[in-house]
């Protein structure tokens, strides 16, 4: 894909950067000329990945952050402001999937673990994201999942979550819209990525299903996922506001 500078001369942070759909969108942030701060807890993934884009010629740094843990996330959004001078974009991408287990067997502790980082996570990013683009507006992009639209069996706790993500974006979107900070949410479909990657590996039949639910009956590329991810941070969706966008291979249009 050529560059198309989609996001020149912008600053983003991107949580869940050192795999899947957030590695994915590094690329493609920096591609399209972003200097980008890049968020996640596994540091030798992260480091790489900064190694590679600067390889490129591209501005990147990263910061080592569990987005449950608020203070972790106001260090590296400030870090991103000190480093690149504002915060112009963010992805809030890191997430956690659920095991496949019905909801009456279900522990409390996986409960909180899938909440805390699906929900919380986001909750903490914005609420240090708005305060840093309160002053000359930005972009925010939450990401859910076809799971914040449609309810499947064996995932409560993930599809509950996933569906807060939504609410939680357009209550942002709603309040500072004023401040011209536009905050929408990503639907991705089944995308290959660790989480999904790992379910396709241990459970049979899995593969099928999830290409079979999708009309392009396939699995999506992170890259595809990132790729729209970036046009809705751009300028060029200075429209979009508030929205839920599918990106999903036709998944939740049956």
């Amino acid at each position: 894909m050529t560059h198309k500078g989609l996001l020149d001369g912008k600053r983003a942070l991107i949580t869940g950067a050192s795999s899947g759909i957030g590695a994915a969108a590094a690329a493609v942030f920096a591609r399209e000329g972003a200097a980008v701060t890049l968020v996640a807890r596994r540091e030798d993934r992260l480091a790489a990945l900064v190694g590679e884009l600067r390889d490129k010629g591209h501005e990147a740094q990263y910061v080592v952050a569990d987005v449950t843990r608020d203070h972790e996330v106001a260090e590296a959004v400030r870090r991103a402001v000190d480093t690149f001078g504002s915060l112009d974009v963010a992805f809030n991408n890191a997430g956690v999937g659920a095991l496949q287990t019905p909801m009456h067997l279900m522990s409390d502790d996986l409960y909180d673990t899938i909440m805390d980082t699906n929900v919380r996570g986001v909750w903490n990013c914005m609420r240090h994201e708005i305060s840093a683009m309160r002053a000359g507006g930005g972009s925010i992009l939450n990401t859910s999942s076809t799971a914040g639209l449609v309810a499947t069996p064996v995932a409560a706790p993930y599809i509950a979550s996933k569906h807060a993500v939504i609410g939680l974006t357009k209550a942002a979107a709603a309040e500072y819209a004023a401040d011209g900070i536009r905050v929408n949410v990503i639907t991705p479909g089944s995308t290959h990525s660790d989480m999904i990657d790992e379910l396709v590996r241990n459970v049979p039949g899995a593969d099928a299903q999830l290409r079979d639910a999708a009309l392009l009956q396939k699995i999506a590329q992170p890259e595809e996922i990132a790729e729209a991810a970036a046009w809705l941070c751009s300028s060029r969706a200075s429209f979009v506001v508030g929205a839920t966008v599918p990106v999903d291979g036709g998944w939740t249009v049956r």
